[in-house]
């Protein structure tokens, strides 16, 4: 089994307003990482306190790091057409399509699956959803949350734990329409966009 876990960090909840500034994906075969995309972004503002303090990221951790337009190709070339997963992947989904139509960028061809609403059918009963609590519950090994890249991590052992516990193995991939209709939302993917040429200003 095959697939990308991501995670972002942003400046804020609003996409279209607030910016990323970190973008993690781990790519996952057969339980195992075999790759990891990771960095930094520019946002071209300042970070706020607020985000600052959830994920210790800061204005001179930024400076000098590539901006968005320079990263959304390379992490499209990264995910390819494998299957993404995050955690509340609506978040996650809805700052970088506001970024790839913006930019008319590449990216991801895979369908989106999010793993909060699949950990609340496999697992249920529990106080509640967020990454760190099934992170404790599942005794998935690790520390430090809210960076994008170990957030991807733990959020990849998670998805496998899901898979695990459905089909008694974590290198079972079960049919992707299934586990799309077990999240109770549509089929989630990036838009596919064919960069339109810009037209030329008459002086």
């Amino acid at each position: 089994m095959r697939f990308i876990a991501f995670d972002l960090e942003t400046t804020g909840f609003l996409p279209g307003v607030d910016r990323i500034v970190e973008l993690g994906a781990v790519r996952f075969i057969n339980g195992e990482v075999e790759a990891i995309f990771s960095t930094l972004i520019d946002p071209e503002m300042s970070m706020p306190q607020a985000a600052s303090r959830v994920n210790g990221i800061t204005d001179d951790m930024l400076k000098g790091k590539p901006k968005i337009e320079e990263l959304l190709e390379p992490f499209a070339e990264f995910c390819g057409d494998d299957f993404l997963v995050a955690h509340n992947a609506a978040f996650d989904t809805q700052f970088l399509t506001k970024d790839i139509e913006k930019l008319e960028s590449k990216a991801p061809a895979g369908v989106i699956l999010d793993s909060l609403p699949l950990a609340r059918k496999v697992f249920p009963g529990l106080a509640n959803y967020k990454l760190g609590t099934l992170v404790q519950h599942l005794e998935i090994p690790g520390s430090g949350f809210h960076r994008a890249e170990e957030d991807a991590s733990f959020c990849g052992r998670v998805f496998l734990k899901i898979i695990e516990k459905m089909t008694g193995s974590h290198m079972v991939q079960p049919p992707l329409e299934n586990l799309v209709a077990m999240t109770g939302k549509p089929e989630s993917r990036f838009p596919q966009l064919t960069p339109q040429p810009k037209q030329l200003s008459l002086l």
